[in-house]
């Protein structure tokens, strides 16, 4: 039988045992696992019989190994039997007795779930502005639309900011290239700003087939250390230059980048459009400022372990997406001159922020008794198949265990945040 006490405030010690049964089974795991390592006279690495090798090194040559084979499933049946709701993994594991007549007997500390003390959570008053969406909004996003369909045609003049220009260009320090300085038929679009601060000003003024020296000093930050605070010359040649011309706002453009016939109708797609996104942004805003509140409102003592686990979870969240685009995290600190312990405190309040809010809505959950339906549970799955690209029903019928319950705890999260949303009063 498994039962604990309490510690102190979300902590408590579990003490169980581990059955005879149990403990043997894993004696022999242990003796499969750990055989080749022990050299016994007379047999081969690996050939001694169990018996023999407990003879030879004492009863307990396995007893570690074994330990180790059979603590995790003892101590989840002993969790489930509890019914505590863990939050840390076990430590300070004490061994009461270990034989195998008698099995082992133990405990373990661990964290628990803290309780929340909820405040206010529905009929929350709100103070937010809803963004109406203006002729002046609507001609700005015509206009950035005709800026991206715009062309590039060759032209005789010479460069100006606003234009593209194809170059060949060579870069060296101190009179000897380096690596990555140096391109073939580069395209450049002047003022944007992607090449080193004082390159793409100099090229303004010239004009296709001429060439010349650029002198630039990189900035003391730069990615590359051999080059960071170095002065440079790239010499370049610019092969043309390329005016932008942005289509003029009519019936041929609406025509050209819609499946409209004029620019009316086209203009009264893009206001919709617009009104759509504003619409998601006060929901979105109403939705956050309702959860920040229902969380303000309410008290809990969150254990260490929780923060530190969920800072554990965004720096290797952090270091896959820079991993994903190409980016060491190594050279990231050196080149920022940061530390691990340093992005660690700056995860502190949003890690806490994050424990918090989830702490909240269960307790919300659990208060409200709010449950999903059927249909809920299958319009969650439905929306999950058709986000993943797959058929609905293929999906349905495949889905194992563990990723239905991340379905439903998902749509059970944006059940409860729909209820503290819904019930806020907006002034």
């Amino acid at each position: 039988m498994a039962s604990f006490k309490e510690l102190e405030k979300n902590k408590v010690q579990v003490e169980f045992k581990i059955s005879a049964e149990a403990f043997n089974a894993a004696l022999n795991r242990a003796y499969n696992k750990d055989k080749n390592k022990y050299n016994v006279p007379g047999f081969r690495r690996g050939k001694a019989p169990r018996k023999v090798i407990e003879t030879y090194y004492g009863e307990m040559a396995f007893f570690e190994t074994a330990f180790d084979e059979a603590f995790p499933e003892a101590y989840r049946a002993a969790i489930e039997e509890t019914g505590l709701f863990t939050v840390s993994r076990p430590e300070n594991v004490d061994i009461k007795s270990m034989s195998k007549e008698e099995g082992i007997e133990l405990t373990v500390d661990v964290y628990t779930k803290p309780e929340v003390v909820l405040g206010d959570y529905k009929g929350i008053e709100l103070e937010i502005t809803k963004t109406e969406v203006t002729d002046e909004d609507v001609e700005k996003e015509l206009g950035n639309r005709a800026n991206q369909n715009a062309r590039y045609i060759d032209v005789e003049r010479a460069a100006q900011m606003g234009d593209k220009v194809i170059i060949d260009y060579s870069g060296s320090v101190d009179g000897v290239k380096f690596e990555g300085g140096t391109a073939e038929a580069q395209s450049l679009d002047l003022g944007s700003g992607m090449f080193i601060p004082g390159f793409e000003e100099q090229i303004v003024g010239m004009t296709a087939g001429q060439e010349g020296d650029i002198n630039v000093t990189f900035p003391e930050q730069y990615h590359a250390e051999n080059l960071a605070g170095k002065a440079a010359v790239f010499a370049i040649k610019v092969i043309s230059v390329k005016e932008k011309q942005i289509p003029e706002l009519n019936d041929e453009f609406a025509q050209d980048v819609s499946e409209f016939d004029t620019l009316e109708e086209y203009k009264a797609d893009v206001r919709k459009t617009l009104e759509t996104q504003a619409e998601a942004r006060y929901n979105y805003q109403l939705e956050d400022a309702a959860v920040q509140k229902a969380v303000e409102n309410a008290e809990v003592e969150i254990p260490a372990c929780m923060i530190e686990d969920q800072i554990d979870y965004q720096m290797q969240e952090m270091e896959y997406r820079m991993m994903y685009q190409g980016f060491d995290f190594e050279t990231y600190l050196k080149t920022t001159g940061a530390t691990r312990e340093s992005m660690r405190e700056g995860y502190r309040p949003s890690a806490t922020r994050r424990i918090k809010t989830q702490l909240v809505l269960d307790a919300i959950c659990k208060a409200e008794a709010l449950e999903l339906t059927e249909e809920e549970t299958d319009a969650a799955i439905a929306e999950m198949a058709t986000n993943m690209g797959q058929d609905v029903e293929k999906y349905k019928a495949q889905i194992n265990a563990e990723e239905l319950n991340y379905v439903k705890d998902r749509a059970l999260y944006n059940k409860v945040v729909t209820l503290v949303k819904d019930s806020a009063i907006v002034k």
